[in-house]
């Protein structure tokens, strides 16, 4: 078992020099999105925030590696001057798979999503990724067929996403429904019940529970055993001091939703409109919130990514 392994691959892939150096060494390396900065948040707390997500990655023992595609090129790691022009820029594509090739053909600057990070750090040989919410079934599926592409590349794609959950403007019931379906291991890290993203607690069982980085990292190593095997969700809790209660930001998700359907936004634009005005309900609260998930998200991640390479350094099979 490789903690990581050099891109084999011909898509237009450059590893950032931190990521490179890192991934001949054998270090371990957690990717990160890139659409948080780009569509989740305003500037500068985009680009402060990118900057802080990484520095606790590397606090952790592990090396960040931010992704987006810019100039026809799949960058695997960030430099600073990339990450505040990445942040800054306007007009970038919002990319899932079906938007990443168009990107890297056409040159247009392209943040990933959950989905196409997947696809990238798989393409370049990083097992573990860090977001704040996977996208999943939206409210009224049943009549919109709404569902996010990030459950399909979690059942194909082989990437641990250590995620505080699926965003709670989601149906949550149906999203776990997908996943069990499509065969995703659903891990709440620390607790039994499944969190939604603002809040700790959904209500809704997990279906499995694991304690610590080395458990889940034992669970990674024999799910790749498998062949053919996809991804792994890691269900992580908001730090209790930063989270929204559940009741208190329902009234604020469902005001949200409500004016979306009124005002007929669909597809990509449903989930920036509707944190976006949760942002102005909540006074800025959701966003300081969304900040402390993605950073305790991150830290997790490295410390699964730094057991992941102790498995390696050990000989552990």
């Amino acid at each position: 078992m490789q903690q990581n392994a050099a891109p084999q691959t011909d898509l237009p892939i450059v590893l950032g020099d931190e990521v490179e150096t890192a991934m001949a060494a054998g270090r371990p390396l957690v990717a990160l999105e890139s659409t948080i900065i780009t569509h989740g948040m305003p500037w500068p707390r985009n680009v402060e925030t990118a900057r802080q997500v990484e520095a606790d990655i590397r606090a952790a023992g592990a090396v960040p590696a931010t992704i987006a595609a810019l100039d026809g090129v799949l960058h695997v790691g960030l430099s600073d001057a990339r990450l505040e022009q990445l942040a800054k820029a306007e007009g970038v594509m919002k990319c899932s798979r079906a938007d990443l090739a168009i990107a890297l053909a056409s040159g247009r600057p392209g943040s990933t999503t959950v989905a196409a990070t997947m696809m990238a750090a798989h393409a370049a040989g990083i097992r573990v990724f860090a977001t704040g919410g996977i996208g999943g079934v939206h409210r009224g599926a049943e009549t919109s067929f709404d569902m996010s592409a990030d459950l399909d590349e979690l059942a194909r794609t082989p990437v641990c996403v250590v995620a505080a959950g699926a965003k709670a403007l989601l149906d949550l019931p149906k999203t776990l429904e997908v996943l069990e379906t499509r065969g995703v291991p659903v891990i709440a890290h620390g607790q039994d019940a499944f969190p939604a993203f603002w809040s700790r607690d959904s209500g809704i069982a997990a279906p499995y529970r694991m304690d610590t980085a080395r458990e889940i990292a034992d669970l990674l190593d024999m799910r790749e055993r498998f062949g053919g095997h996809g991804g792994v969700l890691v269900a992580n809790p908001v730090p209790a001091e930063a989270e929204i209660p559940p009741a208190e930001i329902a009234d604020a998700i469902d005001t949200a939703v409500g004016q979306a359907s009124r005002e007929g936004i669909a597809g990509k634009e449903v989930t920036p409109f509707i944190l976006s005005r949760i942002f102005e309900i909540t006074g800025g609260r959701s966003l300081e919130t969304n900040i402390a998930l993605v950073r305790n998200n991150a830290r997790l991640a490295a410390e699964i990514a730094v057991a992941l390479a102790e498995r390696v350094a050990t000989g552990i099979r």
